[in-house]
């Protein structure tokens, strides 16, 4: 059976000159197909005297299952071979510092809201919010703010339609919380103190270097039946000294003029050898509380409202409002 050799030699050598499993089946094809040499030697096997068949079918089957199993290991090395190329194409080099997640940080202005909050809170005043969104009565007239204001003018405020606009303060908040507060006591011969802040964004037509479009506000509010102006100065210094953790903190009022407030004044603060305004305050118009329901013969009280952005320039030492909405992460990542 030197055929038998022959072709079992040139299977293994064929074999394993192949590296594409495609052009391994296709050799293997010629051997174990149906058209294979060595199929051919099976068939043929029928010619062969009933003596000299199973000698010679024992021996095409044996040649059969060498040409099989080293069918077998070239396919396993091919899959090797490519399963190699793959990981080495893939690898990862577990010396190089890891990429990590980027971790996002709060803005200058979301952490200085955050610290006024938490300090306010601290002396028992609560968060009051309320919309963006605000009605003329909301905005204008339960402030005592005339009908001929420039406030109420279109070169100050953006209006909506005729009757709404985006709200010039937060002072709409505490028209809403003292609403919602008479409504919730009136059942009792005496109210309980209401103090709150009101933080939030505002908006009005201006921009420049120290101005924007939208910036936020922070106005407080006390009232009760024992508030006085020397409660509101208390804690306009109490504030301020946290805030900027300094008990030489010095604060200094300057009569002024504000619908919503009788008397007003102008708030400043010590700064750098000098005096810095840094908002406004008064004690309550009795119109506002009457446009609340609250009796401004028993109760009366204090409001103030800072701009929440000139207390962010003022604690991080930045000399231009736009820096803050610029959007710029080298300037923002200071911050975090």
């Amino acid at each position: 059976m030197q055929e038998l050799q022959t072709i079992l030699e040139e299977a293994l050598e064929s074999f394993a000159a192949v590296e594409d499993a495609a052009e391994l089946e296709n050799i293997k094809a010629r051997y174990l197909g149906k058209d294979g040499s060595l199929t051919a030697l099976l068939k043929g096997l029928g010619k062969l005297s009933a003596e000299e068949r199973p000698a010679a079918g024992a021996r095409i089957n044996e040649v059969k299952q060498q040409i099989e199993a080293a069918l077998q290991a070239q396919r396993d090395a091919i899959q090797l071979h490519a399963l190699n190329a793959r990981l080495a194409a893939e690898s990862l080099d577990v010396t190089l510092p890891g990429r990590g997640l980027g971790v996002g940080g709060l803005h200058p202005v979301t952490r200085t809201l955050e610290r006024i909050e938490n300090l306010f809170h601290s002396i028992g005043y609560d968060v009051a919010e309320g919309p963006e969104i605000e009605n003329d009565f909301y905005n204008f007239t339960a402030l005592n703010i005339p009908e001929d204001h420039p406030a109420r003018a279109m070169h100050d405020t953006f209006y909506i339609d005729e009757q709404h606009v985006l709200r010039t303060h937060t002072s709409p908040i505490q028209i809403r919380y003292m609403q919602a507060h008479m409504e919730k006591y009136k059942h009792l011969a005496t109210m309980p103190d209401i103090r709150i802040i009101a933080p939030g964004r505002v908006y009005r037509v201006d921009s420049d270097a120290t101005h924007s479009p939208m910036f936020h506000q922070v106005e407080g509010l006390w009232v009760g039946e024992k508030v006085s102006f020397a409660d509101l100065k208390g804690v306009i210094a109490d504030f301020l000294q946290n805030y900027f953790e300094t008990e030489d903190m010095q604060v200094r009022f300057r009569p002024s003029f504000f619908p919503f407030t009788e008397p007003s004044a102008e708030m400043d603060m010590s700064w750098k050898g000098g005096w810095l305004e840094i908002g406004g305050c008064g004690m309550v118009h009795p119109n506002v509380l009457k446009h609340v329901g609250i009796d401004s013969e028993k109760y009366i009280g204090f409001a103030f409202g800072m701009g929440v952005e000139r207390l962010a320039m003022l604690r991080y030492s930045v000399n231009d409002l736009r820096l803050f909405f610029e959007n710029d992460l080298q300037f923002l990542k200071q911050f975090n």
